[in-house]
């Protein structure tokens, strides 16, 4: 198991980032995601609320340029099971389990998004908490090495997850130009603490100059019962 904090501060550009899991205290279902940015376009962004889950939207609309792969809703909640990805595929997840399909199968429609030349991942989570029964999976889709002829397929079970342990996927492993995708299996990391530390711990490893927003989420599995944070670096003024 590694330090989440060392393994999200162990790069300047993660990119975007899924962490799902198990509370300590073997309780809580437990979901993170993050957006980073590089460009003034991708840091024009925010998190907000939409029915049960969240999406994306310009912090300031006279800034935003191209909307494409940056405006989504990263999460959306489909009965016991909360969806969760770094783009539009979250929409195609939940629209093809309403028409019968699994998680993986609905994924085989899709593929890394066409940013060349990072060819960018495309990253996705699924958790399921039912009858007081848990479990998760995680997904990458991904160029062969920058190869935009083949798309590389992954995708990661976990029934019975254990307390205290989650497991981190992100886009990038690292800056650089092109980005390089990934690699490897998703890297198991602790969990540590209530929803308050839990988000505090991944939001303050996150180098400061590219975060933009972090959403997370507490699922109690007892009970279904639901406890969500966002945090924006872009703050909006109350009128």
């Amino acid at each position: 198991m590694v330090d989440l904090t060392k393994e999200i501060s162990s790069t300047t550009y993660p990119g975007r980032g899924i962490i799902l899991g198990t509370s300590e205290d073997g309780k809580y279902a437990v979901c993170a995601y993050f957006i980073m940015g590089r460009s003034e376009n991708s840091r024009n962004r925010v998190f907000v609320e939409e029915g049960q889950g969240i999406r994306t939207e310009a912090f300031d609309p006279s800034k935003m340029e191209d909307p494409s792969l940056i405006i989504y809703a990263p999460v959306r909640v489909r009965g016991t099971s909360t969806i969760v990805t770094n783009g539009d595929q979250t929409d195609t997840i939940y629209e093809l389990m309403q028409a019968g399909q699994s998680f993986e199968e609905s994924l085989r429609t899709r593929e890394f998004e066409p940013d060349a030349p990072n060819y960018t991942p495309r990253i996705s989570g699924i958790m399921n908490v039912k009858n007081g029964k848990y479990d998760f999976a995680l997904s990458i889709l991904k160029s062969n090495n920058g190869d935009p002829s083949s798309c590389q397929r992954f995708t990661y079970t976990y029934e019975n997850p254990k307390a205290g342990e989650g497991f981190f996927i992100h886009t990038y492993m690292g800056d650089g130009n092109p980005l390089p995708s990934f690699e490897g299996e998703p890297t198991k990391v602790n969990i540590t603490g209530d929803i308050n530390t839990f988000t505090d711990t991944v939001w303050s490893a996150l180098n400061s100059d590219n975060k933009v927003s972090l959403f997370t989420r507490y699922i109690e599995i007892a009970t279904g019962a639901v406890e969500t944070r966002i945090y924006n670096k872009n703050i909006r003024k109350e009128n």
